[in-house]
């Protein structure tokens, strides 16, 4: 098991959008496809958004990149819509918990 964890910059003025539109569109879609959202949380700057993703093994996360990201939903919804909101400067790290971390 391992854990994404997601660091996005997000648009000045956009933080109250993008997060409405993660917990109400993006969260649930990819909920919906399988996947395992562990946290999601806004930066004190405004301009930080961080969020992690649970997998079992790298076979499930390349199924449910697929499942989400190549979804017409994806691609004609919600990837435009997080094109207004987000910067392009995306930072993704795998990490996994240590024995005593209360999310392993």
């Amino acid at each position: 098991m391992f854990y994404e964890l997601r660091r996005y910059k997000i648009a000045d003025g956009k933080m109250d959008d993008w997060v409405r539109f993660m917990e109400e569109v993006i969260i649930p879609f990819q909920v919906a496809q399988g996947m395992v959202i562990a946290g999601s949380f806004r930066g004190e700057d405004d301009t930080t958004d961080v969020w992690l993703r649970r997998f079992a093994s790298e076979a499930e996360r390349e199924k449910l990149y697929a499942k989400v990201y190549q979804s017409d939903r994806w691609r004609n919804e919600i990837a435009p819509r997080v094109a207004e909101l987000m910067l392009p400067d995306i930072e993704v790290t795998r990490i996994v918990p240590t024995p005593h971390s209360v999310i392993s």
